[in-house]
């Protein structure tokens, strides 16, 4: 990871997944990289050349607000990818880093979510380690159980091409909320080592990486199949935890009456053996 000049491998990625022909551009020779060139992105931008690659080669790393919101309509960013553009250009002054404490629920969420007997719920660290889930999220999917990486199950166990049916969108969503969870502190070992691990074992994981997409998730939609109930498409919605950065309660739903509904059902029914509710993450 590029953790000296963030800025720079941020409007690189960005660059190189934006096509000439969406500005109307045709001919300028044969190119030999994917993506607009960097004369081009300062041409549309309405900056120099020489700034924009003094931009990317980080020579200058604190574009100001005009700048940013010149380079966000150029790469047709979102709302996440605007805010980690502004965070990456203003970053925080560093401080020396004490050791992080593993993360752990706190006692009172976990007795709110003991009262959930029927809903699938889980709480997920700052690098999605599963630190919390009801025994509906346990009996929905494996990957719930506390001690869980999803990032590390999601690229690594080979069972998680059939328990999601979408996964080539689950895979991009996790990586690029992973991101959001990690902000502006790559260099934190925790996420390194992961990262690292990662990239070494995954092509999939490397290449969506590379991509540098920021997406916190919020509110949507999610298959699953499950080997006794077949598959069930839930809705789902997350919630920061006050008192715990980087916590984040995710809750499952269905549609009342549908099939879903019913299968869910079944699923609670279910006894989970040797399954915790919680567990610490490094």
């Amino acid at each position: 990871m590029d953790t000296d000049n963030r800025l720079g491998a941020f409007l690189r990625a960005r660059r190189q997944q934006v096509g000439p022909e969406e500005f109307g551009m045709t001919g300028g020779g044969q190119r030999r990289v994917a993506g607009l060139r960097r004369e081009e992105v300062a041409m549309l931008a309405g900056m120099s050349a020489d700034y924009y690659i003094r931009l990317e080669q980080g020579r200058d790393k604190h574009p100001s607000d005009q700048i940013v919101a010149a380079l966000a309509r150029v790469f047709s960013l979102d709302d996440d990818g605007i805010a980690h553009l502004r965070e990456l250009a203003r970053p925080a002054p560093r401080r020396s880093r004490a050791p992080r404490r593993p993360e752990r629920v706190t006692p009172s969420l976990l007795r709110l979510m003991r009262t959930w007997s029927d809903t699938p719920a889980l709480v997920l660290g700052r690098y999605m380690d599963v630190l919390a889930a009801t025994p509906s999220a346990i009996a929905l999917n494996s990957c719930s159980a506390p001690g869980v990486n999803q990032v590390r199950m999601v690229f690594l166990d080979p069972e998680a091409r059939n328990v999601f049916p979408d996964w080539p969108r689950i895979a991009a969503e996790t990586v690029a909320g992973l991101r959001v969870g990690a902000g502006t502190e790559l260099d934190d070992p925790r996420l390194t080592e992961l990262v690292g691990e990662l990239s070494l074992k995954s092509e999939d994981f490397r290449r969506l990486w590379a991509k540098h997409d920021v997406r916190a998730k919020t509110a949507g939609e999610k298959r699953f199949v499950h080997p006794l109930v077949g598959e069930l498409g839930l809705s789902y919605e997350t919630f920061t935890v006050n008192g715990a950065p980087g916590q984040t309660l995710v809750v499952y739903h269905a549609e009342p009456g549908s099939d879903s509904a019913q299968s869910l059902a079944l699923l609670a029914g279910l006894p989970v053996e040797d399954a915790p509710m919680s567990s610490p993450a490094r």
